[in-house]
């Protein structure tokens, strides 16, 4: 029987070894065929459009198809959802983003997945602020215009808003620090709620600087105020809500690269590297940097408590607002 069980535990020992091998050659080789690439939102917004950049580098550098498959709808969950059920190969990965991995987990009903314990999270790779814009024929002219204006108005000032959105959030956010009261007028996208304002159906929202800044510079759109706790270089004439009265405020839409739990770290990290590579590439950079963003390509550890932090702090905020899921 001792010599029974001395070769069944060899047999064992084997396979694994065996199988151990096998997941090397594999993460060795990788990646050998097209990756697909789940954008959690519909074509044509800017994580369709950091998607699409992220593929074209990934590509270049890896030297396989990378792929986008848009999987939109409940504010992000579905296409997450999916990703975290793939197969962890490194053959599926997501588009992650502030409102689909941090935003959404504070809301009820809750995601089936947790973006903290289903994913690995490669690399963040872009961050910029989010823009109030307005109607030009809204009466304030300035930032603290407008907050002088919504005070002396209660619940007149109507904005756009895409449930879990950064939008979203960031008007929120505003509310609770600010005393103000808003009306949100439920929209399926930031695009529709953004032709609204320019038609004059209502009078402004928090979107994407991006998205916003063509609309600015035509003049079919007043820029009151930007999120981040620095001017944006495109913008400059743009304060802050920072220096405006709020010390401290910032509200930042971020995108990275995440894979399904369970990934092999040699996956992770050549992932990881023709990210930092691909994006260091200064036109890459200048496609970015000109709507506005920053590229930033941490590492997966500093990216992992990034996301753990987003979810924190945006839970808090969806917990003060008594918030839900529409």
């Amino acid at each position: 029987m001792r010599l029974k069980t001395f070769f069944v535990a060899l047999a064992v020992m084997a396979s694994h070894a065996g199988f151990a091998g096998v997941a090397h050659a594999q993460a060795s080789n990788y990646p050998d065929h097209a990756v697909r690439i789940i954008v959690p939102f519909p074509a044509g917004g800017t994580s369709d459009l950091m998607g699409r950049m992220m593929g074209e580098v990934l590509s270049k550098q890896l030297n396989q198809p990378f792929v986008v498959e848009n999987k939109g709808g409940a504010g992000g969950a579905i296409g997450s959802e999916q990703a975290a059920r793939a197969a962890a190969d490194g053959y599926t990965l997501l588009l992650s983003g502030i409102g689909s991995n941090a935003i959404i987990h504070g809301l009820e009903p809750k995601p089936s997945y947790d973006s903290n314990t289903d994913f690995v999270h490669v690399t963040q790779l872009a961050a910029g602020p989010n823009m109030l814009v307005v109607h030009p024929s809204f009466p304030a002219k300035n930032f603290k215009e407008f907050i002088a204006w919504v005070k002396a108005n209660p619940g007149k000032f109507d904005f756009g808003q895409v449930t879990a959105s950064s939008g979203h959030l960031t008007t929120e956010y505003l509310k609770q620090v600010a005393d103000l009261n808003m009306v949100g007028i439920p929209y399926r996208g930031g695009a529709l709620a953004l032709n609204d304002v320019l038609a004059g159906q209502i009078h402004g929202m928090f979107t994407n600087l991006d998205a916003a800044l063509p609309h600015v510079q035509a003049g079919k759109v007043r820029a009151l105020a930007v999120t981040s706790l620095e001017r944006n270089p495109l913008m400059p004439d743009v304060p802050t809500i920072a220096e405006s009265g709020y010390e401290g405020f910032s509200a930042v839409s971020w995108t990275g690269l995440s894979a399904p739990k369970g990934t092999p770290p040699e996956i992770v990290e050549k992932l990881h590297q023709a990210m930092v590579k691909g994006f260091a590439d200064p036109e890459t950079r200048k496609r970015l940097e000109a709507i506005g963003l920053v590229v930033v390509t941490s590492s997966p550890e500093e990216f992992t408590k990034f996301v753990a932090g987003e979810i924190d702090r945006w839970s808090e905020v969806v917990k003060k607002g008594n918030l839900k899921f529409e």
